[in-house]
């Protein structure tokens, strides 16, 4: 029998059905068992391409990061237009990958595409005129509040039983609708933060002589 033109395996469609299984079951269904179940091969043929499960996770983690658009950092780009436009793609990577993000949140590693991220924040910052340490605070700053923003919704962690706010909790009274409303107000939130972040980096701004 001839042997196939094409390997079975890759890293690349490791970590897609890795994601895949991430993405349905969360980061404790993620075993070497189950995704070679999942991908139908042996278990040990995982090895091949990843030494440890941990270099599989990083891998998943940073193949989210590459799903975060970086094309608005380029030479005398705005500043603040560059980092709403980021930020905005930044969430949007992570709500629709939101099991990833407590791994996400521990820093870049040695991921490429999460360094290649901190690279080009950074960059933008200093090339701007941000002195370099406040570079690295606004930079961290920023993954603080992304991040932060994408580990849970606000709204929906209100319980839509009307009674249980009562007159224990006078000012809950619409509570328990917050639910129904999770995406806008999740979302208007995190417009309005990251409004007034970047109206406050703009009145520390330094002169430029």
């Amino acid at each position: 029998m001839a042997r196939p033109r094409t390997p079975l395996l890759s890293r690349e469609r490791i970590v897609t059905a890795a994601l895949a299984l991430v993405d349905a079951e969360g980061l404790e269904a993620l075993s070497t068992r189950r995704l070679a179940t999942e991908l139908s091969v042996s278990g040990p043929s995982l090895y091949n391409h990843f030494a440890t499960k941990d270099d599989l996770l990083d891998a998943i983690v940073d193949s989210v990061m590459g799903e975060v658009d970086l094309a608005m950092f380029v030479p005398g780009a705005d500043w603040q237009h560059a980092l709403r436009a980021w930020a905005r793609s930044y969430r949007a990577a992570l709500a629709a990958h939101p099991h990833v993000v407590p791994v996400l949140a521990q820093g870049p590693g040695r991921r490429p595409n999460a360094l290649r991220l901190a690279d080009a924040v950074y960059g933008c910052l200093v090339e701007a005129g941000w002195p370099r340490g406040q570079a690295t605070r606004i930079g961290a700053l920023m993954r603080y509040f992304v991040t932060g923003s994408a580990l849970g919704s606000f709204a929906s962690g209100f319980p839509e039983d009307a009674a249980l706010y009562g007159t224990d909790y006078p000012h809950l009274g619409e509570a328990h609708r917050l639910a129904e409303h999770r995406a806008s107000i999740d979302q208007g939130a995190f417009d309005l933060g990251l409004d007034a972040l970047l109206a406050g980096l703009a009145g520390r701004y330094p002169t430029q002589d």
